[in-house]
């Protein structure tokens, strides 16, 4: 578990008709007034300023200057060394980001140690299920928000589908591990990187023509566009999992719930803008995630993409997971209409086979793990078997290249 392979990629996310009108949606939302209150956060209270209007301040003026000054390709490969929540950052940075990232690196005030040692136990029991709603419910939901999706798609990350999800899926990936916020763990580092690397498009994306002409913001990855991305995952992920009728004991739901508000503080989103509890979460993601999804037509090739395995993942055991059962099993998750944004054709066979068995098989599973006669070797065994599942697909994705390294780009995507 302290070398998470690309195998994970996958199962964590994470990691994925007209074009005239397949950014309607967009447009329409940038009018929306936000009237979410900050009272419903972990903060309790804050200004209430529209968080489409705000972005990461001191992240971004430091990033922006390491850019212009050229010094991010050697920050790279400095921070290629640093891999763990408690080491010490590597010898040679340039003070103001050594000082950034001393800050940025602290766990929050609020942070429950307790409820991350029950999270652990939750993570290891839903393991399977947080997998496939990681990489078809949050994963494939992405390419379905537009502002998401020209990012992803005019940055860097969109010249190389299979390292962006790499990455992308290894965050999905720590979080999860036992260790995710302890010394030797890895989400904090995983976190803080990421951070730098939003700043950096932040800074880059702008200048690129082709994202100049679909983008509707000036700027991209704000408060809004970063939260709506964080209800793709532990809002979407408990609302699928509430769909099945997994049960999960309340404080394992609101531990699980705790470890993904320390992932948003440690991202650089605002205290008063992470939901203090499932009922806000839901409130907020009314407001901000459902109205604005929909089809581009950069969100339709990257859903192509990630559906496309074989060539994503050449051999190894995931090319026998063809690219109809992923689209059925996106097209189950997510449903019809997304599917069909997506162009994912109908299969009879595998749409079938979910529509009609999964929720037995999650019935059967839950049955099981809840004999009294064997619950913990069996669920010891799961535990196991989803584990091997995730660090097979993020070692298969990463092509054995360990460990993976979020960087801070110094491009757009060479392609566009």
């Amino acid at each position: 578990m302290d070398k998470p392979s690309r195998r994970n990629v996958l199962m964590t996310g994470g990691a994925l008709g007209a074009v005239g009108a397949l950014s309607a949606a967009t447009p329409a939302h940038a009018s929306r007034l936000w009237t979410w209150s900050p009272e419903g956060s972990i903060a309790g209270a804050g200004a209430g300023a529209d968080p489409r209007g705000v972005w990461d301040p001191e992240a971004d003026q430091l990033v922006a200057s390491l850019l212009d000054r050229g010094a991010v390709p050697d920050v790279n490969k400095k921070l290629r060394t640093w891999t763990k929540n408690g080491q010490a950052l590597p010898s040679g940075l340039p003070a103001d980001l050594r000082d950034f990232m001393e800050r940025a690196r602290r766990l929050p005030s609020w942070a429950d140690q307790g409820k991350l040692e029950t999270a652990v136990g939750f993570n290891e029991k839903r393991g399977l299920y947080l997998g496939v709603t990681y990489g078809f419910a949050s994963g494939m939901m992405s390419t379905v928000i537009p502002r998401e999706a020209r990012a992803v798609y005019y940055s860097k990350g969109g010249a190389d589908m299979r390292d962006r999800i790499t990455k992308t899926a290894k965050l999905g990936y720590d979080i999860g591990t036992s260790n995710a916020y302890a010394a030797d763990g890895e989400m904090v580092v995983t976190c803080v990187k990421t951070r730098l690397a939003h700043a950096g498009v932040r800074h880059l994306l702008p200048k690129s023509a082709y994202w100049n002409k679909v983008a509707d913001e000036e700027i991209p990855i704000s408060q809004a566009d970063m939260m709506v991305t964080w209800h793709s995952l532990p809002t979407t992920v408990m609302q699928n999992l509430v769909k099945w009728k997994v049960p999960i004991p309340a404080a394992e739901s609101e531990a699980f719930l705790h470890s993904w508000q320390l992932c948003a503080h440690m991202l650089g989103i605002k205290d008063e803008y992470i939901p203090k509890s499932w009922d806000e979460a839901n409130s907020q993601a009314k407001q901000v995630l459902d109205p604005i999804l929909a089809p581009t037509p950069e969100g339709i090739k990257l859903a192509d993409m990630l559906l496309n395995l074989a060539t994503i993942v050449p051999g190894g055991p995931l090319k026998y997971i063809t690219k109809p059962i992923l689209g059925s099993l996106t097209r189950y998750v997510l449903g019809d209409e997304i599917a069909d944004w997506l162009r994912i054709r109908r299969d009879p066979l595998w749409d079938g086979v979910f529509e009609t068995l999964w929720e037995p098989f999650v019935a059967v599973r839950e049955g099981i793990l809840a004999m009294e006669d064997a619950p913990g070797a069996l669920q010891k065994f799961y535990w196991a078997f989803d584990e091997i599942l995730r660090l097979a697909a993020l070692l298969v994705l990463s092509g054995g290249d360990l460990p993976i390294s979020i960087e801070i780009p110094v491009t757009n995507n060479p392609d566009y």
